[in-house]
């Protein structure tokens, strides 16, 4: 039986979000030759038939999170002389922004395809291009195409403001926010969230209450979580009072505490210090994701409540749920707190052998405390040396601390070193280093450190508490 283009097209767009189905009309498509250049179209309405079954399909295995598939579409379109045009690029730039090791690869040719076909000063296109190249850290081809927007849209704008805060410039993100002509909760959620991301807390959670006093635009998850997570890093004074009043709002608004929302809300109560709130929304949620877990059992572990941390990541597994990286940092660093030496090993075994989760720098970093916390120094060199990649200053640093702790003067001098060189500007490292040579009588050695360390031009910074109720 034979079956028309238009129909098979109709077909297509008909089922577009069912896979099975899209899979069986592509392979009629493909049998009836429906996807190679027919002369006879050259001049009749027939001759964009292939671009639209290839647009159809490329945006249906994007849909799908197939963002390669699409992507190798695009060069079978290519092959059989199917002209792209403006609807075909945003679908090819999104799937190019998805694949994070071949984004670069399959980007930018992508780009240059845009520019060949005279589709540059599309504003769909444009937008789409402002942020790939922000997801690849590309700002200033991010900022190029975005000044080639001769009417920038809000959707523009937005993707301009999310490109300069994932790159940390704030500065030309607060004047790109401030000059915009309108702003939706989008605008504000990027501008909160790019605060928060470049660690400048309390601005971020200034912007907030600044977006609530306006009224103009209602907060959605998003923002809340971002927020939340400014006020669970902040330093400041005062964070605490504010992430229990935005918990207010949740509340009062009848706001979803949704998995991620309820996760920032235990992260935010768990770094501040407040246990039983962390636990009251924990156990209120009702969806719970690993994620979730994570901070329950980190807020524990971090608040002096190491046996309770682990006796909950066991009610984890018993619930079904897989524990991941993160899962497997806050038990061990739970293990070295509470001296669990044996446990902590184990349990770093088993995340290969049992989870089929691979140690990061984190992880080791993490058994290197344990070893070092309970004195094994040797057994923590031998960590050190097996382990799969050179050691960072954050491993480093942790070996130097239990050398302190136990008075290692000689292996603190030959790691002291190391580390310098990791972090010639961490003043923490001098001092620590110097702690150790006097404690242990060395005072030339002290003194040698502390003149390195002013001649460097690294000041000690001074240490101060805060109390909030």
């Amino acid at each position: 039986m034979s079956y028309p283009p238009g129909c098979l097209l109709l077909l297509l767009q008909r089922f577009i979000e069912c896979k099975s189905h899209v899979n069986q009309i592509q392979a009629l498509i493909i049998t009836h030759g429906h996807l190679h250049f027919n002369p006879s179209w050259q001049n009749s309405d027939l001759k964009w038939m292939n671009t639209l079954l290839y647009n159809t399909l490329i945006r249906a295995h994007l849909n799908f999170g197939d963002p390669h598939k699409a992507i190798v579409l695009f060069t079978h379109m290519l092959a059989h002389q199917a002209p792209p045009n403006d609807h075909t690029f945003p679908s090819l730039i999104k799937a190019a922004s998805s694949l994070p090791s071949l984004a670069s690869v399959t980007g930018r040719p992508v780009h240059t395809q845009v520019i060949r076909r005279g589709l540059s000063h599309d504003p769909f296109i444009q937008t789409s291009l402002v942020s790939f190249y922000a997801q690849l850290g590309d700002l200033s081809n991010a900022r190029h195409v975005f000044e080639e927007v001769t009417k920038p849209c809000i959707v523009a704008f937005n993707s301009m403001l999310d490109a300069f805060g994932k790159n940390g410039d704030m500065g030309s993100a607060l004047e790109l926010f401030q000059r915009m002509p309108q702003r939706d909760i989008v605008s504000w959620t990027s501008i909160i969230n790019g605060f928060g991301k470049n660690e400048y807390y309390q601005e971020s959670i200034w912007y907030f209450e600044k977006m609530m006093m306006e009224g103009l635009v209602r907060p959605n998850e998003s923002t809340l979580v971002s927020v939340l997570s400014s006020c669970a890093s902040s330093d400041q004074g005062g964070a605490l009072t504010q992430g229990k009043q935005i918990h207010g709002y949740i509340t009062r608004t009848e706001t979803e505490v949704t998995v991620f929302l309820g996760t920032a809300l235990v992260s935010m109560y768990g770094k501040t210090g407040c246990l039983a709130s962390a636990l009251r929304v924990f156990n209120g949620m009702e969806m719970k994701g690993v994620c979730t877990w994570n901070a329950m059992i980190s807020s524990l572990a971090s608040n002096g409540k190491e046996k309770e941390a682990l006796n909950m990541f066991d009610k984890m597994k018993q619930e079904g749920l897989q524990p991941n990286e993160v899962t497997f940092v806050t038990v061990l660093t739970a293990c070295a707190r509470a001296q669990l030496v044996d446990l902590g090993l184990g349990l770093f075994q088993s995340m290969l052998n049992e989870c089929q989760v691979y140690p990061r720098m984190e992880h080791y970093g993490c058994v290197v405390d344990l070893l070092g916390r309970a004195g094994r120094l040797e057994a923590a060199v031998e960590v050190i040396r097996g382990m799969p990649f050179e050691a960072d200053a954050t491993v480093m640093g942790a070996f130097l601390g239990a050398c302190k702790v136990h008075g290692a003067v000689a292996l603190a001098t030959e790691v002291g070193k190391r580390i310098i060189e990791l972090q010639p500007r961490h003043c923490g490292r001098y001092v620590v280093l110097s702690n150790i040579y006097a404690g242990a009588g060395r005072w030339g050695h002290a003194s040698a450190m502390r003149k390195a360390m002013i001649e460097a031009g690294i000041r000690k910074i001074p240490a101060y508490s805060w109390l909030e109720s």
